[in-house]
C-alpha cells in the first residue's frame, strides 16, 4: 500500500479567531495626544527636509499651547468624581508641555482641579524611528527608497526602521504599562502622550487576538480618546476627540 502524503487542502487550516478583552480594575483610562508640535506643524506644510534636533527635545507650537489651554479648561469642567486621580506623561518635552498647560489653565479657573499627582514613565513615549528620526516621508523615500519600499511592504505595523521600533514593539511596551498601572490604587487614569501610544493601547484593550490596524483611525493632536469600565472590560467611550466647550458632551462615566 502507498503511503499518502497530507491532503494539500488541510495544510492551511482556516482558525476561527475572535479577540478576548483583558478585564481591567481602572474605571476609566483617558489617553491625550500632545498639541501641536513644531515637527507636527513643519510636516502638515509639506516639509521633505529631515526636522533638525532629536524627537524628545520638540517643542510646541503656539497654536500647540493654545490646544493645551483647551485641554485645561476641559479638566477643569470634570465633576471631582469624573475627574483622573492620576496622570502619565510621557517623557518627550511636547507632552510634558501639554501637560503643564493643562494643569496651569485648570488650577487657574477651579483651584486644585490640575493638582493631580503626576509620573513621567518612559514606555509612554513615542515609536522611535531609529536613523530616519524626524524624517518626513519623503526624505525616507529621497534618502533610502529601499527601506521606504520595505516599510510599504511591510505595513506601519510591523516595520521596524533600523535602530528603531515597529508599532508592535509600542505595543508590547504599552501592554506592559497599562498591567502596571492596573495594579496601582487609581481606578481614573490620564495618559499624555503621542498618536502611536493610543494606536497601541487600544490594540491591547482589545485583548488577545486583536487585528492589528495598519490604517488606524486618526489621532489629531491634543484630541482625548477615552475608555471606560463596562463593569466587564474598558470599551472605547471615545475616539480622538476635540477637547469639548463643556463636560457634558464627553461620554457618561458611572459616579
Amino acid at each position: 500500500m502507498t503511503a499518502m502524503g497530507p491532503d494539500p487542502s488541510s495544510a492551511f487550516p482556516s482558525v476561527p479567531s475572535a479577540a478576548i478583552p483583558p478585564r481591567y480594575r481602572m474605571r476609566d483610562l483617558w489617553i491625550i495626544r500632545h498639541g501641536e508640535s513644531r515637527a507636527n506643524a513643519a510636516f502638515s506644510a509639506g516639509a521633505d527636509e529631515v526636522f533638525p534636533g532629536s524627537d524628545a527635545d520638540v517643542e510646541l507650537t503656539p497654536t500647540g499651547y493654545e490646544q493645551a489651554a483647551r485641554l485645561g479648561r476641559w479638566l477643569a469642567g470634570l465633576a471631582p468624581n469624573r475627574a483622573p486621580q492620576l496622570v502619565v506623561c510621557s517623557p518627550y518635552l511636547r507632552a510634558r508641555q501639554t501637560w503643564a498647560t493643562m494643569a496651569r489653565t485648570a488650577n487657574g479657573l477651579s483651584e486644585g482641579s490640575g493638582a493631580v499627582p503626576v509620573v513621567v514613565d518612559e514606555r509612554c513615549r513615542d515609536r522611535e524611528m531609529g536613523v530616519f528620526e524626524l524624517f518626513p516621508p519623503q526624505a525616507i523615500r529621497r534618502h533610502a527608497p529601499q527601506e521606504y519600499e520595505r516599510r510599504t511592504r511591510l505595513g506601519e505595523w510591523f516595520y521596524r526602521p533600523p535602530g528603531g521600533e515597529s508599532v508592535a514593539d509600542v505595543a508590547l511596551r504599552m501592554r506592559d504599562l497599562l498591567t502596571g498601572l492596573d495594579r496601582t490604587t487609581a481606578e481614573r487614569i490620564l495618559i499624555v502622550a503621542h498618536d502611536a501610544v493610543v494606536v497601541t493601547a487600544a490594540h491591547v484593550l482589545a485583548g488577545v487576538g486583536a487585528t492589528p490596524l495598519d490604517a488606524p483611525p486618526p489621532v489629531p493632536n491634543a484630541s482625548i480618546t477615552q475608555w471606560h469600565n463596562d463593569g466587564t472590560h474598558l470599551r472605547t467611550a471615545a475616539w480622538g476627540l476635540p477637547p469639548p466647550v463643556r463636560d457634558d458632551a464627553m461620554p457618561e462615566s458611572d459616579a
